[in-house]
Formats: C-alpha cells, structure tokens, sequence
C-alpha cells in the first residue's frame, strides 16, 4: 500500500501517473477542491496552524476520525493521493498518521524518519499529528517522533513523494 503525497498544483499529474484509488485533500475552508477526481474522496477543510487561533478554523477529532476511518477502508491495491495546498504540512502529517495508523507494529520514529527521507521538506501539522495521537492512543510518541525529525527544510512548495502505508 503506497501513500503519495503532493501540492495541489500536482495532483492532476499524479492522478495519470499513479491511477490512484481514493483521493484525500486537506484544504482551507475556502480552498478549491481538485477539479479532476471522480473516485471516492475525502475532503477536510481546516487553516494550516499548529494551534487553535481565533479567527482560524484547527483540525479536530471528527476531522482524524473521518481521515483514519477513510484510510481504514482504502483496501484497493492503487495507491492513496493526499494532498494539501503545498504538499508540506497538512498532507504530510495526514500520510504520516495513515502510515501509523495502517502498520500499528511499526514504530512512530521509523515511520517519522522513512517520512523525511522521502521528503525533506516535510513539516507535518503537529496540531493534527497531536490529535491523531490522542487517537491512535499512541501516548504522545507520534508527537515525539515528530519532534524528532525536526522541521523540513526551507520550500516554497513540496516535491511529490510515495510512502509505504505498510512496511512489509
């Protein structure tokens, strides 16, 4: 099972290259949905910020429940596209939360490291890896293994990458 993760402006592209199964976008709430995908689609709208701020809408547990319960039922053999404005934030933490997620035995730090290796620029929301956490019931080592990759380099927008949802 292969995550790829991209910035909207690539999703089109990746659509013809890799014929995904199932598409996930995490958008502003006033961000414009891909107009190239007919298959099944979860789209959750919330402000990339990494806490909750007045005026800005944060991701919340309904918004992980809906994200873990889409990647549950992904049992196509083609890939998952997730994808966010830049391909930096939100759609690293979302592929990051799948990979945990999907691959309980495998530990937060490796899934969190094969996550920078593949792209290093990834920064991934710590608000929705926070949740997500709590979720997972993980006791704070997704949040850890976060920390510890540390923040991606500096990019004015992310590179499309595939990670592994599983590791075998």
């Amino acid at each position: 099972m292969t995550l790829i993760v991209c910035p909207l402006d690539a999703v089109a592209d990746q659509i013809v290259r890799h014929s995904p199964a199932r598409l996930i976008s995490l958008l502003s709430p006033t961000g414009v949905e891909p107009p190239v995908w007919s298959g099944p689609h979860l789209s959750l709208r919330f402000h990339d910020i990494a806490e909750p701020r007045e005026g800005f809408t944060p991701p919340d547990a309904e918004m992980v429940d809906r994200l873990l319960a889409f990647g549950a039922a992904w049992t196509e053999p083609a890939p998952l596209l997730v994808h966010c404005w830049l391909g930096i934030s939100r759609s690293t933490a979302a592929a990051y939360i799948l990979a945990c997620a999907l691959d309980p035995s495998r530990s937060e730090l490796e899934v969190a490291q094969v996550l920078r290796g593949a792209a290093p620029q990834a920064t991934p929301n710590p608000l929705l890896v926070r949740l997500a956490d709590a979720r997972l019931g993980r006791e704070g080592r997704m949040n850890a293994a976060i920390t510890e990759i540390g923040r991606g380099c500096d990019a004015d927008q992310g590179a499309p990458f595939m990670l592994k949802a599983r590791s075998r």
